[in-house]
């Protein structure tokens, strides 16, 4: 009997060890769970003096105004840029105009000898006194016709040759203004008949001899070019906006051009152009601004920056102040009430103004941490370490 009473009182014993270890690991396992969560992990409750420290507010959305900086090049207004070349093929016999020359309108670069030239200056002597000598047989035949002398047929075929030569005259003057013979010296060849050796080669448009492919002696042919003339007092800001980037951008916005060569300098304009198609080896579209340079320290071919000022969006934005970044990971506090507040991811776009939008991770109307962050971040760090 007293054998069965120490068997009962063992295994009464055993239980209780057994219940007991249980409970241990169960409340193991709820401590570790408990340790291992991350929202306490990112959880933070300040006492009342501390929270003071704290800004909080409501996240809204607000009217931001984004700038795209384009890589972009200085170029000659094309607008004001004037290709000069020689009307005939024929040998440089003078050259006037040096590179960085200012011309005016009509001023002669250099002169050209040619046979062409020769050739047609005879033919409009020749059209030129065949003319007069039709518009004399006009005339006496018409006094011939009055004293009844020949008849109206004859009349006829007088003018009728009259018509004819003054026609020739009329395309062998144009001729020579093709080949660039001047009015007055078509005048002169009229009227004293002496053969022009040359004809000068002359610029319509004022502006600086940019460049220069001509020397005395060549040979050159009306396809060549010889000079180029620009107005530099305006030039042309270049450059190609990334097409994902392109919808941004219209005609009409503002842009600041920014030229490293020339410091802190900046210059400003407004876009002209946008391209309708995209380069398919670039990805890029074309724009164009036109940019004043009264002072010509702009020069074509210098590299600058374009900063585009975009169309005005509404964008949900939070502070820098508001953002603390860890693990290369941005995150914000989200305010809980009762000086509670709750670490979360976001992702943020770059920096407009002094704030930046804000693409995932909180929503409109939410109560965040405007100010102090940072220091509610180190808070909470040292409570995860007691």
């Amino acid at each position: 009997m007293k054998f069965k009473i120490n068997m009962i009182g063992v295994l009464f014993v055993m239980t209780l060890l057994l219940v007991a270890c249980g409970s241990s690991e169960q409340d193991a396992d709820s401590s570790a769970q408990t340790n291992t969560d991350p929202e306490n992990l990112n959880k933070i409750t300040l006492p009342a003096e501390m929270a003071e420290r704290v800004k909080v507010g409501k996240l809204k959305l607000v009217e931001l105004t984004d700038k795209l900086l384009v890589p972009s090049q200085i170029k000659v207004n094309e607008q004001s840029l004037t290709r000069v070349g020689a009307n005939v093929t024929g040998r440089i016999i003078e050259v006037n105009a040096q590179l960085g020359d200012e011309v005016d309108a009509g001023t002669i670069l250099a002169r050209i000898s040619s046979p062409e030239l020769t050739t047609a200056q005879l033919a409009y002597l020749r059209a030129h006194s065949l003319t007069q000598l039709n518009a004399r047989a006009a005339k006496r035949a018409k006094l011939l016709l009055a004293a009844d002398v020949i008849g109206s047929a004859e009349l006829q075929r007088r003018e009728a040759e009259l018509q004819v030569s003054r026609a020739e005259l009329s395309a062998a003057k144009d001729q020579l203004r093709l080949l660039g013979v001047t009015e007055s010296a078509v005048n002169a060849l009229e009227k004293h008949g002496n053969i022009l050796p040359s004809v000068a080669i002359s610029v319509s448009n004022s502006g600086t001899v940019i460049e220069r492919n001509v020397l005395s002696g060549q040979v050159v042919q009306p396809s060549d070019r010889l000079f180029k003339v620009a107005e530099l007092s305006t030039v042309w800001a270049v450059g190609d906006v990334p097409e994902q980037n392109a919808r941004n951008v219209t005609e009409g916005q503002h842009v600041e051009i920014h030229v490293p060569a020339l410091g802190k300098s900046i210059f400003v304009g407004r876009i002209v152009y946008v391209a309708d198609t995209i380069n398919p080896v670039t990805r890029t579209v074309t724009v164009r601004t036109v940019v004043q340079n009264p002072e010509r320290i702009l020069k074509p071919a210098m590299l600058a920056s374009m900063h585009i000022t975009e169309t005005p969006r509404l964008y949900l934005a939070v502070p820098e102040s508001a953002v603390v970044r860890e693990a290369n990971q941005d995150y914000a506090f989200i305010a809980e009430g009762n000086n509670s507040f709750l670490r979360v991811p976001v992702e943020l776009d770059h920096v407009i103004g002094d704030v930046r939008p804000v693409l995932k991770g909180l929503t409109d109307g939410q109560q965040i941490v405007m100010e102090g962050a940072f220091h509610l971040d180190n808070e909470r760090k040292l409570a995860e370490l007691e």
